[in-house]
């Protein structure tokens, strides 16, 4: 049975707190798609002020899109194109102050103000990305970066 967690203490144990749920929620499961629904689920129950959690997953040399939680969104993102495609495309963590700022940027969601891509890579080769969007500016800081590059990785093993 699951029930809506409240985390507590700092941002580094909630993290902590949230890894540890994932790996048991990974556990025993080899299926990609409920791996990554479950994951979108959690982080979206997780973090706060945020409207858009899921992820995009490689196919034919472009982003598309996979398990989510929040609005309708793009279904394809070419390689480069957007904070997704610029993540992928150089293979790091791409974490944006302000979207509107951002070269290129594609608005699914116009209420997206802030977001944070992760790469997900498998075998030194990116399979996917880990997308999230805040509707608030700045949302997302170093101590997010971290523990969402953490998760990722957890996750990774597993799909």
């Amino acid at each position: 049975m699951f029930n809506v967690e409240t985390y507590k203490g700092s941002k580094e144990k909630q993290y902590e707190m949230v890894h540890k749920q994932l790996k048991a929620l990974l556990e025993d499961e080899p299926n990609r798609i409920a791996n990554l629904s479950n994951a979108s689920a959690l982080l979206n129950q997780f973090l706060d002020e945020t409207n858009w959690v899921g992820f995009y997953l490689m196919e034919d040399g472009e982003l598309v899109l996979g398990p989510f939680q929040g609005l309708p969104a793009c279904v394809r993102i070419p390689l480069g194109k957007g904070v997704c495609g610029t993540a992928a495309g150089e293979n790091k963590t791409m974490r944006v102050e302000d979207v509107r700022a951002f070269p290129g940027h594609i608005a699914c969601d116009a209420a997206s103000q802030s977001e944070i891509v992760v790469p997900l890579v498998k075998d030194s080769e990116v399979i996917g990305v880990l997308d999230i969007d805040s509707p608030v500016k700045s949302r997302f800081d170093e101590e997010d970066q971290k523990g969402l590059e953490t998760f990722a990785e957890i996750l990774t093993k597993s799909i």
